[in-house]
């Protein structure tokens, strides 16, 4: 389970992203820092760079370097190891023109990031291996519609981790976009348009990712705050609409029930309005749809004052009342919610 978010940072924008990174939430948190944007390159890039490192390094921060040999080349320097020291670089991501055994001697005396699409399980063991710490990093996607499917994701994810690698992915942001194309650059295709904490949610739950950063330059205080409460308390934030008179329902941490079955989730914590007999009169008790919010009404009898939350599409009971919904761009959070797992309804 990811411990803390992870940002990108991009020397164009390094100005405006840099007051986000600076308090107690940012600090040792890992950074994506890409050396070969060939866009950014001009006569001051190497010295940007390396202030923009040393700033990175003193605020606690693991920074790891996006690099190819020739940021080497570009930097006047020995090595990819001088390089590192040079940047007080945590990592290093290799992306071209090092040999197997080039990667195998630089692993053995820093943490390595490699391309978890063009690594074979063979390398990847033979480097996990003799690394100090391996990882394989899968690329973000600014192109719609060139994202990874979920069954490839899912099966290189567990090759590489079975090989002794960590494996690295990207979700969106949802306030200032990346261009030229401004649609996102999600690792998963699936999540180009959902909330950024809903995709974060995914890739730790479903696809066991053992780091997480956001591909955007920008995300919005709401959203790095539910991503925060996540890996801190490992409390899923369910954006909700409520009916009038339910309001209470919000800001409240509930369990979902271990015996719950894949069509719905039961908030174990609502059996106490159940037992006490709640007088929930019938309304509303129209058809539920995927991400409905439900209570049992007095129809119902002990069972009255039970709350559920529907993952796949139920008909209309006289005596389950429709008290609000998610909202599409969160219901992905459904299939994250298993048994026992924390989660807490907010406002979207």
């Amino acid at each position: 389970m990811p411990k803390a978010l992870g940002f990108s940072l991009y020397l164009s924008t390094f100005a405006a992203q840099c007051p986000a990174l600076r308090g107690p939430a940012g600090t040792g948190a890992p950074v994506f820092l890409s050396l070969h944007i060939s866009e950014e390159f001009d006569d001051t890039y190497c010295r940007r760079a390396e202030e923009v490192c040393h700033f990175l390094a003193a605020q606690g921060f693991r920074i790891l370097a996006d690099v190819s040999v020739k940021t080497v080349q570009q930097f006047g320097c020995r090595d990819l190891a001088q390089l590192a020291e040079r940047l007080q670089l945590w990592a290093l991501r290799i992306d071209y023109g090092l040999s197997r055994e080039e990667i195998l001697s630089l692993a053995e005396k820093m943490p390595i990031v490699l391309n978890a699409s063009t690594t074979s399980a063979e390398d990847a063991a033979a480097i996990a291996a003799r690394g100090v710490d391996v990882f394989a990093m899968h690329n973000f996607y600014p192109r719609p519609e060139t994202g990874l499917d979920e069954d490839y994701l899912l099966q290189t994810t567990c090759r590489l981790q079975a090989a002794g690698l960590k494996v690295l992915a990207f979700i969106p942001g949802d306030a200032q976009l990346r261009g030229p194309v401004y649609e996102g650059l999600p690792t998963l295709e699936a999540h180009r348009n959902i909330l950024p904490s809903a995709a974060f949610v995914d890739l730790a739950v479903r696809f066991g990712m053992d780091e997480i950063f956001v591909a955007d330059p920008s995300l919005s205080n709401t959203e790095r705050q539910r991503i925060e409460l996540f890996c801190q308390e490992n409390v899923i934030c369910v954006p909700a609409a409520l009916k009038s008179g339910y309001e209470h329902l919000y800001d409240t941490v509930f369990t979902c029930r271990v015996d719950s079955p894949k069509w719905l989730i039961r908030f174990q914590e609502s059996r106490i309005y159940s037992c006490k007999g709640a007088d929930v009169t019938p309304e509303n008790c129209t058809a539920r749809s995927r991400g409905s919010i439900t209570i049992d009404n007095v129809n119902y009898g002990r069972y009255t004052g039970e709350i559920q939350l529907i993952r796949s599409e139920r008909k209309a009971d006289p005596r389950v009342n429709v008290i609000g919904s998610v909202p599409e761009n969160a219901q992905l959070l459904l299939e994250c919610i298993r048994g026992g797992q924390k989660f807490m309804l907010v406002r979207p």
